[in-house]
């Protein structure tokens, strides 16, 4: 069964750079697409970007689009989320999870079956 632990969360000041990544064990992760979602305080849950299967075809919420860069590395069963001129409303806890969808241009969780423990990311002067 997969598992998906997340990794690389912490406190950055405005316009810094995170890398977070998530480890998948159970089973190789080629076999799912994995995405990121964020929930900030009193926000909903949002999908923050979703890669394909072999990484070919990656997609973006429109607030990180330019921003953040997700990849992975299917030899080392990781996908990676690299953050980069973050801001104040990127703060909220990050998972990782799968296997993620696309509808209509929106990163969707509704198929989601497995779900990574959550990373807390702050961006904060």
């Amino acid at each position: 069964q997969l598992q998906l632990v997340e990794s690389g969360g912490g406190l950055v000041q405005p316009g810094g750079s995170l890398r977070l990544s998530c480890a998948a064990s159970g089973i190789t992760l080629d076999y799912y697409a994995i995405g990121w979602f964020r929930q900030a305080p009193g926000k909903e849950r949002e999908g923050v970007s979703c890669i394909n299967k072999s990484g070919g075809s990656t997609n973006y919420a429109d607030s990180v689009k330019g921003r953040f860069t997700i990849s992975r590395d299917n030899a080392k069963n990781t996908v990676y989320l690299q953050m980069n001129s973050l801001k104040p409303e990127d703060t909220g806890v990050y998972y990782c999870a799968a296997p993620c969808t696309v509808v209509a241009g929106i990163i969707s969780d509704r198929y989601l079956e497995v779900w990574g423990q959550d990373t807390l990311v702050t961006v904060s002067s």
